[in-house]
């Protein structure tokens, strides 16, 4: 895909993330909204990966490590092919599809939602392909709250140690967390220094432009010898009015008239 394609997606999957959460009555749309370019950079450009075999052993990994952020992660899947989109109509009823990532789900690698697992368990997957002698690369999505979490920065020592530099995460920087600016419960800048100081390269940039995504990505695989920390701001329920930059837009479903608003702004946007 082009970037303009790649934009385009990325509005499609914002409106189906909020139809999931509206069909539901719940869910989380405020953080599906602004990792969504992110995603569809690495599903539609980025990584390798075979949705008919999602147990190649090449295959790079993806770990949503905010987990909450299940209306776009199965968005995206159902779009590659992962499972029939049929299968949406079952999200956060009973089936696979629920609220955290299931790793019955074909494409997730491993549950999470409780915050600040994703890195640790990303940094063994990289040492893993090391031991195995494959070439593959493994993509952690982290949110700015979840770094309030020590075990991040456990792992974020851990992958410099060893010199993963096959492992990169990408902060969804939105600045809101579950109930209140992140900054106002515990502020975690300055990230690009800090992840610096733990001996990653750090790459800063907006996280809501698909090209300055798009080389965060290339150079982060062309570094060597150390892992790579890409800090994106985004903003939280980008491409709605009425949930940017809103805390109580963390984990609340629209309903039709807020779905009907919302997709038309996306739309137009």
């Amino acid at each position: 895909m082009d970037i303009e394609a790649l934009k385009a997606k990325a509005k499609q999957l914002r409106i189906d993330s909020l139809k999931l959460t509206n069909q539901a009555g719940s869910g989380h749309p405020g953080g599906s909204l602004s990792a969504a370019d992110i995603l569809t950079a690495l599903y539609y450009r980025q990584m390798k990966y075979d949705a008919s075999n999602p147990q190649w052993a090449e295959r790079d990994r993806f770990i949503l490590s905010k987990g909450h952020c299940t209306p776009l992660l199965y968005s995206v899947f159902a779009d590659v092919g992962y499972f029939p989109k049929e299968e949406l109509a079952t999200y956060r009823k009973i089936g696979r599809l629920t609220g955290h990532p299931n790793p019955k789900l074909p494409g997730v690698e491993i549950a999470t939602g409780s915050l600040g697992q994703g890195l640790s368990v990303g940094h063994g997957m990289a040492l893993a392909a090391r031991l195995d002698g494959k070439d593959y690369r493994v993509y952690v999505l982290l949110g700015d709250g979840e770094l309030n979490e020590g075990s991040v920065w456990e792992a974020a020592m851990s992958a410099a140690h060893f010199k993963s530099d096959n492992l990169i995460a990408i902060v969804d920087n939105n600045k809101v967390a579950q109930d209140s600016i992140t900054a106002e419960l515990k502020g975690v800048e300055p990230l690009g220094r800090k992840f610096e100081s733990f001996g990653w390269h750090a790459i800063r940039i907006d996280g809501h432009d698909m090209a300055a995504i798009l080389n965060a990505l290339e150079e982060a695989a062309k570094a060597k010898g150390k892992p790579t920390a890409i800090i994106a701001d985004t903003i939280k329920g980008k491409g709605v009015s009425f949930m940017e930059g809103q805390p109580k837009w963390h984990g609340k479903a629209p309903d039709a008239e807020q779905l009907k608003k919302a997709i038309a702004e996306i739309e137009n946007g």
